[in-house]
């Protein structure tokens, strides 16, 4: 452990100047870490034995400092580690830094860019997890996604981002945006890497992923509520691949039921965003963006009555969306309307995620191309609920009859 530690950590210093992926990143400590798992008995070797992992700098560390991407949290140490972060622990992992996030993992950009063009946005919220990931800087990292904050910069920076059923993994430590929306999630380089990640955080998720056959997929070429999908292409390639290559690939079209999705959505995230921080708001309104300012005020002027329909109406989706489902492996979607935008003054539109996080079904990206502008699109892949085993075997699937992808690393 001490050798990767080591060498992870110059991977680090050499890489991550134009980027920033880290918010904190202690090489004395991280080196000492490694060096008591070398010391742990074999048979005391957990799951987690030998994995170094990076955390979204929301998820509480007890010797790193967890900030929210904040001057609000700055110098805040917590006494105790994230329930995530203890079961990583106990199970032999190594958390080697804490990575960057948006402000309160919300919608005003990070300092990171994107480890493929520092011109364009890594994506949000979980910023710094994925690029860190794409650079090879750490093997898995977590991230949270409310709205889009998992699948969105794993598709940015051309690595797998894994969001499983909302509750899967212990949200406890963690700061609450959304408790109907928020879920804790991993970015790796491969479908196999997520799942040992994901076995670590709970150890019902198998470890091996495996389809004894080819799935059957229903392909949505864009959502009602999304802009029309400019990915060059990838996509279509990507899904007459598996066709040639055996899955039964069949056009979907979403249920009428869910055209009021990204509304739905947006009104219970902001609703409870406010509830969750509005009093840190009241107190520290100067010291946020206009970015979370707007959103926390948006999110306290919705009525009770609009927040209760909401509700209502979320599970007459999801009740929807698990019957569309019922005969097909997976839903195959874009992860995103477009690669990688240019520019840092946004974290890029998360609207190709909002089914997922709706529901709180399980999805998945795998990188699979390029787009226009040279970047990394990505091809999501959704599950029904509880059911992440599954979506997992089915990304394991795909991922080895798509051409093989190359990295930065």
């Amino acid at each position: 452990m001490h050798e990767l530690a080591s060498a992870l950590l110059a991977r680090i210093a050499a890489t991550d100047a134009g980027v920033r992926a880290w918010a904190h990143v202690d090489r004395a400590a991280a080196l000492e870490a490694a060096s008591r798992l070398d010391d742990t008995p074999l048979p005391e070797r957990g799951p987690a034995f030998g994995l170094p992992l990076g955390v979204k700098d929301i998820v509480d560390t007890e010797e790193w400092p967890t900030e929210f991407g904040s001057p609000v949290g700055s110098g805040r140490r917590p006494a105790h580690d994230a329930a995530c972060v203890a079961r990583w622990r106990a199970g032999g992992g190594l958390v080697l830094g804490k990575t960057v996030t948006t402000e309160f993992a919300f919608m005003h950009p990070a300092a990171t860019a994107n480890p493929w063009n520092a011109r364009h946005t890594p994506g949000g919220s979980s910023s710094g997890s994925a690029a860190a990931v794409a650079l090879g800087q750490v093997p898995a990292a977590l991230g949270t996604q409310t709205h889009g904050s998992v699948i969105r910069p794993a598709a940015y920076c051309g690595v797998v981002g894994f969001k499983p059923t909302v509750g899967l993994v212990p949200f406890d430590g963690t700061h609450v945006f959304s408790a109907t929306l928020d879920t804790l999630g991993t970015f790796t380089r491969s479908v196999a890497d997520a799942a040992v990640t994901m076995h670590a955080l709970v150890p019902s998720v198998s470890r091996e992923v495996a389809l004894p056959r080819p799935p059957r997929l229903a392909f949505v070429h864009r959502f009602p509520w999304t802009a029309p999908v400019d990915d060059g292409g990838a996509l279509d390639h990507a899904a007459n691949h598996l066709r040639r290559s055996g899955a039964d690939v069949v056009a979907g079209a979403v249920p009428d039921a869910l055209d009021a999705g990204l509304e739905t959505l947006r009104t219970i995230m902001l609703a409870e965003g406010a509830r969750a921080i509005g009093p840190m708001q009241a107190r520290e309104r100067s010291r946020l963006s206009a970015t979370l300012n707007a959103g926390l005020d948006a999110g306290r002027a919705i009525s009770a009555g609009a927040y209760a329909r909401a509700m209502v109406d979320r599970q007459a989706m999801i009740a929807a969306a698990t019957h569309w489902l019922c005969d097909c492996d997976a839903l195959l979607a874009p992860p995103a309307p477009a690669p990688a935008p240019e520019g840092h003054s946004t974290t890029g539109d998360p609207s190709c995620c909002t089914f997922a996080s709706l529901t709180g079904f399980p999805a998945i990206t795998l990188p699979i191309g390029y787009g226009r502008n040279g970047l990394p699109v990505g091809m999501q892949l959704v599950g029904r609920a509880g059911e992440d085993d599954a979506l997992l075997g089915v990304a394991a699937w795909c991922e080895s009859k798509l051409p093989r992808w190359r990295g930065l690393v």
